[in-house]
């Protein structure tokens, strides 16, 4: 009884000795790598996030400072004003690049 019972403590502890090595300080059913599909979504989808802001600022930004010119376009199509005025116009919204300002 008393060889058996030793054998089976030699055993035990042999094995406790051996799992870590054969599945890691872990044990069979837990793995780090469980950690690295969360973080890769994280990435992902802040990624998409970083590059839509960008891309609806950068869209933002063009359509403020086109749309004076877009407005005046419109009015000129509708005959609100005439080809000089809307030239006239354009020249202001866009800047004397000769340097004529009155």
């Amino acid at each position: 009884m008393t060889s058996s019972l030793a054998t089976t403590f030699a055993v035990q502890s042999a094995q406790l000795v051996a799992d870590p090595a054969a599945h890691g300080p872990w044990g069979t059913g837990f793995s780090p790598w469980f950690l690295l599909f969360p973080l890769f979504w994280i990435l992902v989808i802040g990624l998409f996030i970083f590059f839509a802001r960008r891309t609806w600022r950068r869209n933002h930004e063009w359509a403020t400072t086109r749309g004076g010119e877009s407005v005046l376009r419109e009015r000129y199509a509708r005959g609100e004003i005439d080809e000089t005025e809307y030239r006239q116009r354009l020249e202001v919204l866009r800047g004397d690049s000769r340097g004529n300002r009155r």
